[in-house]
């Protein structure tokens, strides 16, 4: 810790921090520079500790720049984060005004500058400042508020017996084991998982990447019933299915294997090994050195692999430098691997395919997607950039076809990844370089294998793209995907393939056959995981007459105005997960399309929600410091009573977020902090 100077620290500079702050959000401006005297301004390195863990509780803190770690000790002696805390925020006054001993450590994460407040100017506030102790009150109250909503979790009732085996298989055995969860039902897209003891944030975000896309509803289980159901189903795991169309284990790599179960016990959907680095996981989509694990020498990586792969995928790697296939651990996972050469040596990476295939439902996507899956022919597009889910998507949606209609479904992938087994369908999958050379002769000869359904892994090149689209004109279902970002970017994508002279003919027959372009992304959740934003455009007669006339920059608008169809542009539903709280603002512009756009939607700083105690205002539910909404006036926990002069019955909430996104001024009736209604205005100025 370092004391900083006069010199080094500027009231412009501290001002905002303690305006944004609950415990002074009811001071003056000119209050600011008299708790400027008394606090000392503090500085502390990244990963520096600020408080300890079991020490006496003799200061609190108001972070001015940068973000710290709220650690604790797990039985184990390892420090656990349980939480960040932002810009803005304090932490430590609690131990202060009841004299206790701190309940966790707290460290920064980054460089980071703070505002330190002793006992003795805690003190020295309450006499000089008097609205000091009203803002303490509010603060406090607001605390109160969120921890009288937290409720001791229900327990399990035992009865109902030992959970089914595809529920199990939801969450890896030994991460089971290891954290003592267990996954006991499902509804719908919600998980309900049982523990024996009190979950940490880290084992929920943990849990969270196993099950990306569910909702996790928590109950108590007792220790027996673990132990019970954890020795009677020993073997759920085994992955019997998940060893078809992969290259099989015969425990010829145990070193692999164990990294790779390794992998997915810690929730990580990808794993590098690269010569001349230390292996590396992909968590949340963040990259993370393997803690302790050595740098791999530059034909490490093959010698690990070589005894689990076929013979035609070693001449193959031995020939052109790289090669794609499968590979299964049983009791762990399928893995899609890759295996190249580079600058020092050899390289692989593995993808985790999930060894139960998620329904439509679990996956929490839309019922439109359940339509397309209904329709008789055509071609549905799921598009993304890599590792976004789209095999995940096409997997859900074939399950949903497969269990639900009697038809032929043929599947041409590099590799296969989920396997289908029939089920009221027929199914026949395809594995590039194993069963067919390429997918275009793949798609050939699928026409003559009488299909109904035809799952085309990618259209990566211009032979399978006009072969996807014959498929589709020929009177079959074919589902595919492209590296695209908008469904608009999906047809210009697709027409832009071929020659000038081919074009006008390619957007005629696009028009025709096109049925919809599912377009998603996944975005980092605030409380771990990921989550997927999804852009649905289903082809009506509008939407296909501007392919056909080559208009495909209006299309946004049609989606805009036909959500009744279930169609949604990315940007709304990006929206909808800031304005719930599930997203960061900063993640969602790093996926969004149209950022502009999506920036316009937010600059005024406010989030709004419908409030419980009625139906006539709004809720604030959060406030960006310095933004025109904080300008105004406006507070987390104010109510909006009347929006532009009209009352906000008059609006559902999306009309509100709309009505308060548009440049102008917006007069709004609101209540103050005594519960007095008054009159404020939010200025937008026109970009």
């Amino acid at each position: 810790m370092e004391t900083m100077t006069e010199e080094q620290v500027q009231l412009e500079a501290v001002a905002p921090a303690l305006k944004a702050c609950p415990l002074f959000q009811a001071l003056k401006e000119e209050h600011y520079s008299q708790i400027l005297k008394i606090a000392e301004p503090v500085r502390f390195a990244a990963e520096e500790g600020i408080v300890e863990e079991g020490s006496a509780a003799d200061a609190f803190y108001v972070i001015l720049d940068g973000e710290a770690s709220i650690r604790l000790t797990s039985p184990a002696g390892e420090s656990v984060e349980i939480g960040r805390i932002p810009k803005g925020a304090t932490f430590g006054e609690m131990g202060l005004l009841l004299g206790r001993k701190r309940t966790a450590s707290v460290t920064a994460v980054t460089d980071l500058k703070a505002l330190k407040f002793s006992e003795k100017a805690f003190d020295t506030m309450f006499q000089k400042i008097p609205k000091f102790g009203l803002g303490l009150s509010q603060g406090l109250a607001v605390r109160l508020d969120e921890v009288s909503a937290q409720i001791p979790l229900p327990k399990y009732d035992g009865r109902k017996g030992v959970p089914g085996t595809d529920v199990l298989k939801l969450i890896p055995k030994e991460f089971c084991q290891r954290h003592r969860v267990l996954p006991l039902e499902v509804d719908g897209n919600v998980l309900t998982v049982g523990v024996v003891d009190d979950p940490s944030t880290a084992i929920v975000s943990a849990i969270r990447k196993h099950v990306p896309s569910m909702e996790l509803n928590a109950v108590r289980t007792d220790l027996p019933f673990f132990n019970e159901v954890m020795q009677t189903q020993s073997g759920v795991h085994t992955i019997s299915r998940g060893t078809e169309g992969a290259e099989p284990s015969k425990a010829q790599s145990p070193e692999l294997d164990a990294l790779l179960s390794q992998m997915v016990a810690e929730g990580a959907s990808d794993l590098h090994l690269s010569a001349g680095h230390r292996p590396r996981w992909r968590i949340d989509g963040d990259m993370n050195e393997v803690a302790d694990a050595p740098i791999l020498g530059p034909s490490q990586v093959f010698e690990l692999l070589k005894p689990v792969m076929a013979e035609r995928h070693l001449t193959e790697f031995i020939e052109s430098n790289d090669s794609d296939f499968a590979y299964a651990v049983p009791g762990v996972a399928r893995f899609r691997v890759n295996l190249y050469r580079d600058l020092h040596g050899t390289g692989a990476a593995f993808r985790q395919i999930p060894s139960t295939i998620l329904s439509l439902e679990q996956l929490g996507f839309p019922p439109v997607l359940k339509d397309l899956c209904e329709i008789p022919k055509g071609l549905v597009l799921v598009t993304g950039p890599t590792g976004c889910g789209k095999s995940t998507t096409l997997a859900g949606m074939i399950d949903h076809i497969n269990k639900t209609r009697k038809l032929h479904i043929v599947t041409l992938e590099d590799p296969i990844e989920f396997v289908h087994r029939s089920s009221q369908c027929l199914v026949n999958q395809r594995e590039v370089g194993g069963h067919t050379k390429s997918f275009g002769l793949g798609l050939r000869s699928a026409l003559r294998e009488d299909p109904d359904v035809v799952l085309v892994g990618e259209m990566r090149d211009l032979e399978t793209i006009s072969l996807a689209l014959e498929t589709a004109n020929t009177g079959h279902l074919v589902f595919a995907t492209l590296h695209t970002n908008s469904a608009v970017g999906t047809i210009d994508r697709i027409i832009d393939q071929f020659p000038a002279d081919e074009q006008a003919q390619i957007r005629s027959v696009l028009a025709d056959v096109l049925r919809a372009v599912v377009t998603q992304t996944l975005i980092k959740k605030k409380e771990g995981g990921r989550i997927a934003a999804l852009e649905i455009m289903v082809v009506n007669y509008a939407i296909s007459n501007l392919i056909r006339e080559a208009k495909t920059v209006q299309i946004p608008s049609i989606i805009q105005t036909n959500k009744a169809m279930g169609m949604q542009l990315l940007n709304d539903v990006l929206s909808e997960l800031i304005e719930g709280r599930k997203i960061e603002l900063k993640e969602a512009m790093a996926h969004a399309a149209d950022k502009k756009d999506l920036e316009k939607r937010f600059r005024n700083g406010l989030s709004l929600s419908s409030d419980p105690g009625g139906g006539d205002r709004f809720r604030v539910v959060d406030v960006k410091p310095n933004s025109p909404a904080f300008i105004a006036g406006l507070r987390r926990g104010t109510l909006i009573f009347e929006i532009d002069n009209r009352p906000a019955t008059a609006y559902s909430l999306d009309e509100a977020r709309r009505a308060l996104r548009t440049d102008g001024t917006h007069p709004l009736i609101v209540s103050d902090g005594s519960g007095k209604k008054v009159k404020i205005n939010l200025e937008l100025p026109s970009l």
